[in-house]
């Protein structure tokens, strides 16, 4: 409705029709209006609107619950499904007229009782007067997004500036659910002894995330996933250190955060923008597709499984191997990993071991930079 032209060129900044673009003069081409998408809807209401009254109904309350009305696709030539009966499904149970086919409960969403309503009560000394606090809590898989709550609260006094690092410490020990540590402000450190799910730091705004697996483990953490896939997605800021391996998009639309890894699955780094990879293990298939930003490093043994589309594979510079040995300590002094400490042992030959996957367009930002720097030095 706004003039898309599929080239899927959205991560390239070189669309069209001047959609997905920050360039000035491909944003001349844009030709779409607000009232095209107006335009759009009134053709969907009315197509609607057309099938209703076929049926016989003038509103979508009316059509709550008649299935009666359902039919099957005669087309759907396919043995996985030609022979299935929709009959019950389609079949309306009729009900008393007091009873009603409308929504009935109230789903139960207890925002009382999750776990952020604790953490709010233990961190009152650093949000109202910004004393440093610290607390323990077991947790479980149904404990999802946690530290969202409390990151909120923190934004409405100190707004995007967030606490003084170290402000808030909390220690977990468990299974976290979904989207542990999610969008979690700065000052809090939130450190989990366990494994956590997919969307691990999700939105992370400014928050130290560290985990590491229960020190009864009888398994090598380098070897054994601890958290699940998509972590980081769309965060901004912040830094995590992770003892154990990740799933899948890793870093996906990272923006800003610096996280140390041991190893991680398929698409990795997927259309980054920003901060720091440091990963230790294995990196997966189709690592770096659509990265247009940030920086990583990772084992030259794994090269092989880059795309290279956007990215280039430079050997590491003094600066860069100053930065992995800080990353290596303090992934070490955070989570007592026994992988950062082979790699300091052995610094000499680890300085051999890895690479570094940069964008080509944000090494030409940073080389054109550096030249301005010069210029304006002499």
């Amino acid at each position: 409705a706004q003039g898309c032209i599929m080239m899927r060129k959205c991560h390239l900044n070189t669309c069209p029709v001047g959609i997905a673009t920050q360039d000035p003069e491909l944003r001349k081409l844009f030709t779409g209006d607000p009232d095209h998408v107006v335009n759009y809807f009134k053709f969907i209401v009315q197509d609607l609107r057309e099938i209703m009254a076929s049926l016989g109904f003038r509103t979508i309350d009316e059509m709550v619950g008649q299935s009666q009305v359902l039919q099957a696709s005669p087309h759907l030539k396919h043995w996985k499904w030609d022979k299935l009966d929709l009959s019950p499904i389609f079949h309306k149970v009729e009900v008393p007229s007091h009873v009603g086919i409308h929504k009935q409960i109230d789903q139960e969403v207890d925002l009382d009782q999750v776990l952020d309503r604790k953490l709010i009560a233990t961190a009152i000394p650093a949000l109202e007067q910004a004393i440093p606090v610290q607390g323990f809590f077991e947790i479980k898989n149904t404990d999802r997004s946690v530290g969202a709550m409390l990151s909120n609260e923190i934004s409405k006094i100190y707004g995007s500036v967030g606490l003084p690092e170290d402000s808030i410490h909390f220690t977990f020990s468990g299974s976290a659910g979904q989207t542990f540590g999610g969008f979690l402000a700065r000052g809090v450190n939130f450190e989990l002894e366990g494994e956590a799910n997919d969307y691990f730091g999700k939105g992370l705004s400014g928050g130290r995330l560290i985990i590491y697996p229960s020190r009864n483990a009888r398994f090598k953490a380098e070897e054994n996933i601890l958290i699940g896939n998509v972590a980081f997605y769309g965060a901004t800021s912040g830094e995590a250190y992770i003892n154990g391996k990740g799933g899948e998009r890793f870093c996906v639309r990272n923006s800003g955060v610096n996280a140390v890894i041991e190893g991680i699955g398929d698409h990795g780094c997927e259309y980054m923008t920003g901060g720091l990879l440091v990963n230790l293990g294995e990196i997966g298939r189709n690592f770096a597709a659509g990265m247009s930003g940030g920086l990583a490093y990772i084992l030259q043994a794994y090269q092989e499984e880059i795309n290279p589309e956007l990215v280039d594979i430079d050997p590491m510079e003094d600066q860069d191997l100053d930065t992995l040995h800080t990353y290596l300590k303090r992934h070490l002094a955070f989570t007592s990993s026994s992988l950062a400490q082979q790699f300091l042992e052995s610094w000499e030959d680890t300085k051999t071991k890895f690479i570094k996957v940069i964008p080509r367009d944000y090494k030409a930002v940073l080389a054109k930079k550096s030249v301005q720097h010069e210029k304006i030095v002499a």
